[in-house]
């Protein structure tokens, strides 16, 4: 019977592979009205005037203070490549007049952002932007593809498809449909959980283990959601604390509901981690029952949540410590002007990071014991399941063609 298992697993595998990659092709066109520059009104993103720019010569350099803090400055040349002022050559000043925020100096030949205006007497002016960093990027971006392949083999290459699966999803699926006015609770729950639940049969396959942490992950982010939920209003939050959500509401034509971003931004923000948790947990169960099927169901629940303590502690230490490190700079500015720390906790975009962190770590605490008792059911009751056990494919897919029940 397992090799009969085997094939219905490798079926439904490659099912699910063939889905992620159809949906991917799908979806991939819809990114155009996402990033084409002809965008619906009060839909914008960078000002019309920045463009890039080729870097032709560095008339000067040297040295300059400004607000008490000595910096390098540039004097360059530089060719507009598109827009309205394309072929144009400008002069732009680099750190003379504004605090550079690095030390990188523009060099001949690179390509850079300028934004491009006319003054009221005609006069052509440029202001350094920005670098760009489509380049550097892309080469971390295959360093990373050439690590997880080699290191993750074939499940690496599965992998790398289930992160564009879910990239994809949440940039040509759920944002869009957040734009359009849809409820963004809803939006993120089935946008998130289906390209979740896809990704982890990619990767791991159709195997009582996957289908034991699709299963609690389902049910754990119906905990999160509901308890962000009920955070929400039991502590009055807008879902304006963010000054981008200002910026969205004034750039929209289509009225969002914010409170309901903030939500499906909570549901989001705890997916990565849940991922982790629930796959990490199924799988040491099965591990274990593997190793000694003898255990009983009390006692191998019990020795897998000795593991998921141990994991769901370290995961929500790093989860917080995520949330600190991406307020640093908030952290410090506040630490220099002596504010009064109950105050700051009563501020919306402070309170809303702090219920992000509470509510997050609440939904991964609630799905340990989930997906545990889920994969201990199935891994001792898997015998007991009848006609179905067939078509749920084998434990983990590692078992040995030789295992037989």
């Amino acid at each position: 019977m397992q090799p009969n298992r085997n094939r219905i697993a490798l079926f439904f595998s490659l099912l699910a592979v063939i889905a992620g990659i159809v949906l991917i092709v799908w979806l991939v066109p819809r990114l155009s009205t996402l990033f084409s520059s002809q965008r619906p009104a009060g839909q914008v993103g960078y000002d019309s005037s920045t463009v890039r720019a080729e870097v032709l010569e560095i008339l000067e350099t040297g040295q300059i203070t400004l607000g008490e803090r000595p910096q390098r400055y540039q004097v360059f040349t530089a060719r507009v490549l598109e827009g309205n002022f394309a072929g144009q050559i400008v002069e732009i000043e680099y750190g003379l007049q504004q605090i550079r925020p690095n030390d990188a100096d523009v060099r001949p030949g690179e390509q850079v952002l300028i934004s491009v205006g006319v003054r009221p007497d005609g006069q052509i002016v440029a202001f350094f932007t920005d670098f760009i960093r489509i380049g550097s990027i892309l080469q971390l971006f295959l360093i990373f593809v050439l690590f997880s392949v080699l290191i993750g083999g074939w499940k690496g290459l599965r992998g790398l498809l289930g992160i564009a699966l879910s990239l994809i999803v949440i940039v040509a699926y759920i944002i869009p449909q957040i734009l359009a006015g849809k409820n963004p609770v809803l939006v993120s729950i089935i946008g998130s959980f289906g390209f979740l639940a896809v990704s982890l049969y990619i990767v791991y396959g159709w195997t009582l283990k996957t289908h034991a942490a699709v299963l609690g992950m389902l049910i754990a982010l119906v905990i999160t959601g509901a308890l962000a939920w009920v955070s929400i209003n039991f502590t009055r939050l807008s879902g304006f604390g963010d000054e981008n959500v200002m910026f969205l509401a004034q750039m929209t034509a289509t009225p969002i509901d914010m409170r309901g971003l903030l939500l499906g931004g909570m549901i989001i923000g705890a997916l990565g981690v849940l991922d982790d948790l629930v796959i990490s947990q199924s799988s040491a169960v099965f591990e274990l029952h593997g190793a000694n099927p003898a255990l009983s169901l009390g006692f191998l629940y019990r020795r897998a949540m000795n593991i998921g303590r141990d994991h769901v502690a370290a995961t929500v230490n790093t989860l917080v410590l995520a949330y600190a490190g991406a307020s640093l700079p908030m952290l410090l500015m506040f630490s220099l002007n002596n504010q009064n720390p109950g105050l700051l906790l009563n501020l919306n975009f402070i309170a809303e990071e702090v219920v992000r962190t509470l509510v997050g770590s609440i939904g991964l605490f609630a799905s340990v014991p989930i997906t545990t008792a889920l994969a201990c059911l199935a891994a001792v009751y898997a015998h007991r399941m009848g006609k179905w056990r067939r078509w749920l494919g084998p434990e983990t897919g590692t078992e040995e063609h030789s295992h037989f029940h």
